[in-house]
């Protein structure tokens, strides 16, 4: 038998042994942060003790490695988000983790593998185990450590569709990034910047803005002292900036408009100020420009072949280190609450993952 023959059957044997491994884990209970009353997330959540689900057609049981935390699991503790599950459920849709046990048809990963995606509600990922549905499960890229790969999918795969599939940025073009120290606002810097552009980062706070420097951004604003329209049209000699991802709406989206360039657009990803502004359509007539609105999700549904394809060229920056998650907090289990409460009331920046082991 040559060496390489040897090798192979080698590796044949580990992946054996780490599937068989993996499987032999699945508990019988584990335990879980489960929201059994609206509210607060500090006050919403209770850790309990719940029964290990079989996984059904096209799910795969795993193990949480880390969950990151978004700003929709805390509209969800509070029952304000569009998706509003029975109570009990257990909160965190994006993660990273081991497959321990599939159910029939799966074919998009096997047990032992360490995928990304998210969770299928009632099991997400604060929990020591949850399910996932095949079709938004990928390989976690091995550039990335467990942390920093559950934070690739929603904020980054929203980042990608809105800066390129829909806004078509170019080499060159100036982008204006709003809530720039938060999740999806931190991988919109970062894509920004791989796909060439000058990018302008508005926060709020001092802190917020050193970070949002550390990620890259060209020019930081604080909103809280300084008028991001004039700094805008001042660093575009007047022109306004060409594209602007807008995760906040309300009075920011409105005064964007005061400096968007001609035949410029507007990504409006969400609205985190609380306000859903009115658009004035013939304002977009008079200086030509486009209003362009991202609900992300959808794709999972209506083209998944993209959400796909997107995984392959994110895993492609993150190898090349054009893309790297920034995560500022990392807690334990038994942290969750209080994490997320951070979240809630604005005071995070970067990234919050609950990750096992974080405190070891």
């Amino acid at each position: 038998m040559t060496q390489t023959a040897v090798d192979a059957n080698a590796a044949t044997d580990q992946a054996t042994a780490d599937a068989d491994a993996a499987a032999a884990s699945v508990p019988e209970n584990f335990s879980a942060w489960s929201v059994t009353e609206l509210g607060e997330p500090s006050q919403a959540l209770e850790l309990r003790t719940i029964t290990t689900p079989t996984p059904g057609e096209g799910q795969m049981l795993v193990r949480i490695l880390a969950s990151a935390a978004n700003f929709p699991d805390v509209l969800m503790c509070r029952g304000e988000y569009q998706v509003k599950p029975d109570l009990p459920f257990t909160p965190g849709r994006e993660v990273c983790a081991e497959v321990i046990a599939t159910g029939p048809g799966v074919t998009r990963a096997q047990v032992g593998d360490r995928v990304l995606g998210l969770t299928t509600l009632p099991y997400g990922g604060f929990s020591e185990v949850a399910l996932m549905d095949q079709g938004i499960v990928h390989q976690a890229p091995a550039s990335l450590d467990n942390a920093k790969a559950s934070c690739l999918f929603i904020g980054y795969q929203t980042g990608w569709f809105g800066l390129h599939r829909l806004a078509r940025i170019q080499p060159g073009e100036t982008l204006l990034v709003h809530a720039a120290a938060g999740g999806v606002g931190s991988a919109a810097i970062q894509l920004g910047k791989a796909a060439g552009a000058r990018v302008i980062g508005v926060v709020g706070g001092s802190a917020k803005a050193e970070y949002a420097r550390q990620l890259g951004a060209d020019v930081v604003i604080d909103r809280k002292s300084e008028d991001f329209v004039e700094i805008v049209k001042a660093e575009t000699d007047g022109r306004g900036a060409d594209v602007i991802f807008d995760p906040v709406g309300g009075e920011t989206y409105a005064r964007s408009t005061k400096c968007i360039n001609f035949e410029g657009r507007i990504i409006v990803v969400g609205f985190a100020g609380g306000e859903i502004q009115s658009a004035k359509l013939n304002h977009a007539l008079v200086k030509n420009y486009s209003i362009l609105g991202i609900h992300w999700g959808l794709y999972n549904t209506r083209n998944p072949q993209a959400v796909d394809d997107c995984h392959v060229e994110l895993t492609k920056l993150a190898d090349e280190g054009l893309i790297e998650p920034f995560v500022s907090e990392r807690v334990e289990l038994s942290e969750v609450p209080a994490g997320l409460q951070r979240l809630a009331d604005g005071e995070t920046v970067g990234r919050v993952v609950m990750e096992h082991g974080a405190g070891a």
